[in-house]
């Protein structure tokens, strides 16, 4: 089995060291985001997580859910009710919620260090929580204030639940070919809600009395498309305007999806079956408010892969350190040993400091995108603001993706590090390894994500928010200028910066010629841009830690510096390479070709 150790000082490092989240607390007004307070949260969030959630999380893969045919009811694993209770006893629902619907109120942003210790230790209960906070941001940002009252509350304090209900079996990404339907019920104001959904997380189980779900559905005057679709809050158990549950609605859960990974996370086929349901926003402008909480959920996926590398990283680097294997090839390491451990092995090192790297550079990327949700929603300052969504908006397919993938990377290589040994359960590397994959395919695929990157973020917006990001790079790096110990940083990252923005420019020039070079480089141009992030963030982490860390942590951070610029950072020359090939190679062989 796979343990967890909550990883509380590099979790510091980032918020208060590197990107001094304490002052921008305290410039946005967040009273009780004080260091003394987040410091006693962070250790009680690494208590619950390490002792409660970590220890049933083989359980939850090896028992999974149970669906009840008859009934429709779902039942979690052993454990996971007890943990939910327990969590919602400790406050830890309402954590981020604002105080006015009974929240704690602190930033976003410190919230997403409690959501990677419990991917990290439990990522399939992680996801019952994490689908009630996309409609925490929804019913926040575009429910009425009676919704607020009768459906946001409960959820805050942990009674309810909530989903996202989107896709359908003929229709994913395109959302404008879905079916579910909306009718006025005249008499009270609601709407008999009729299709059904799958891949529903949570959609049904047995950790709160009451589950809401919101459903993308069209009007029956609806125009055809995407400028078609509303938003509907559809709960489990009927719920008035008064707030009052009654009886039971008409929404069922079909069956249940066996899946590679995640087992202890309910995957749902929902029919609805003339439920009523209540319109929240404006009518045929349902996008606008389910990508507030696609959008927020897509930042917490980013943080899944995160989470999930860092517990593979733990276990590979205990075993790496215990496991006696050879000697080294430049003599023997531990000559008192029958054969020195494998972390004295260049290829073992390789592993092991890869996903270091790609971590806590990634803890780094993800932690600053969070910080700009609480910009974006504290400051009154509109320019501020503007700069907020732009940078964001360009970020979140960047960490969604390649915080995923690299999760995918990382676990696998970790796995590797146990070789035969991992492959087999009895070390929960394959379970991590399994649970990761399902990260790069929901809230968005990669390819959907890249495509978001250079089609809408690039090319129609014109790279607002990619400009924003080179002007900090640009800041950074003339700041560090006449510091000879950055130097060997700073000159490199200065350079890839201006091939960025070159490379980005050839794309942009060939795609108005040819709208398919968009979709040929969007793939290798968004893991550009992710590595490109991370070295800003390398970069900035050693400039940190010479500045007030102990030599320990100094040391660390510049030799993974060094191995981060010299072992990963040149993937950018292949994916250059791949960029600069064009649409061509990918589009000239005939489709009936493909099996000759």
């Amino acid at each position: 089995m796979s343990r967890y150790q909550a990883p509380l000082r590099d979790i510091r490092f980032a918020l208060f060291d590197v990107i001094d989240a304490e002052a921008l607390y305290a410039r946005l007004g967040f009273a009780g985001a004080q260091r003394d307070v987040m410091d006693a949260v962070l250790d009680e969030a690494a208590r619950f997580t390490e002792n409660v959630l970590a220890p049933i999380n083989a359980i939850g893969d090896e028992i999974g859910c149970a669906f009840d045919k008859d009934s429709g009811a779902v039942t979690s694993p052993p454990g996971f009710v007890h943990a939910y209770e327990q969590f919602v006893e400790g406050g830890w629902n309402g954590l981020v919620a604002p105080e006015q619907f009974g929240g704690q109120g602190l930033p976003e942003s410190f919230g997403v260090a409690l959501k990677e210790m419990i991917d990290a230790a439990n990522l399939a209960w992680g996801n019952y929580p994490l689908l009630s906070h996309g409609a925490t941001e929804a019913l926040k940002h575009h429910g009425e204030a009676w919704q607020q009252e009768a459906f946001l509350r409960p959820i805050v304090s942990g009674r309810w639940t909530g989903t996202m209900c989107l896709t359908e079996a003929h229709c994913g990404t395109d959302l404008g070919l879905l079916k579910t339907r909306a009718t006025p019920n005249a008499a009270d104001g609601s709407f008999a809600i009729s299709g059904t959904k799958i891949f529903i997380t949570a959609g049904e189980h047995d950790l709160t009395e009451n589950i809401v779900h919101l459903v993308l559905a069209r009007l029956p005057d609806a125009p055809a498309g995407t400028k078609g679709i509303s938003l509907f809050i559809v709960p489990k158990f009927k719920v008035g305007r008064d707030g009052a549950m009654g009886e039971r609605n008409a929404v069922r859960c079909g069956s249940i999806e066996h899946k590679m990974g995640i087992h202890g996370s309910s995957t749902c086929v929902m029919h609805f079956d003339g439920a009523q349901g209540w319109l929240i926003g404006q009518p045929n402008k349902g996008l606008m408010a389910m990508f507030t909480m696609m959008n927020t959920a897509r930042l917490a996926v980013g943080i899944q892969g995160l989470g999930l590398a860092d517990r593979a990283y733990q276990n590979a680097l205990a075993y790496a350190r215990d496991r006696l294997q050879m000697r080294s090839l430049s003599g023997a390491k531990f000559p008192d040993k029958p054969a020195d451990p494998i972390i004295v092995h260049p290829d073992v090192r390789r592993m092991l400091l890869t996903c270091k790297s790609l971590i806590e550079g990634g803890r780094l990327l993800s932690y600053h995108a969070a910080t700009l949700v609480d910009v974006l929603d504290h400051t009154s300052d509109a320019e501020e603001k503007k700069r907020a969504d732009e940078l964001l908006g360009f970020l979140t397919p960047i960490v969604k993706a390649c915080l995923t993938e690299w999760g995918v990377e990382c676990t696998y290589h970790a796995l590797q590090c146990f070789g035969g040994h991992g492959y087999i359960a009895e070390h929960g590397m394959e379970q991590l390894a399994r649970d990761a994959r399902i990260t790069t395919l929901y809230e968005g695929t990669t390819g959907i994500q890249a495509l978001d990157l250079l089609g809408r973020k690039i090319m129609q917006l014109q790279g607002a928010g990619l400009q924003h990001f080179l002007g900090m790079i640009q800041a950074f790096c003339a700041e560090q200028s006449g510091n000879a110990a950055l130097a060997e940083f700073v000159g490199p990252l200065a350079l890839i910066a201006q091939e960025w923005q070159a490379l980005t420019m050839e794309v942009g020039k060939r795609a108005m010629a040819n709208a398919d070079e968009v979709g040929a480089a969007s793939v290798d141009y968004l893991f550009y841009s992710g590595y490109v992030a991370l070295a800003y963030w390398w970069a900035r982490a050693v400039a940190a830690a010479d500045a007030s860390s102990p030599t320990d942590l100094k040391t660390a951070k510049r030799e993974t510096a060094r191995f981060y610029f010299a072992r990963i950072l040149p993937r950018t020359l292949a994916h250059a390479a791949s960029i600069r090939s064009g649409a061509a190679p990918l589009l000239t062989l005939d489709a009936a070709l493909f099996d000759s």
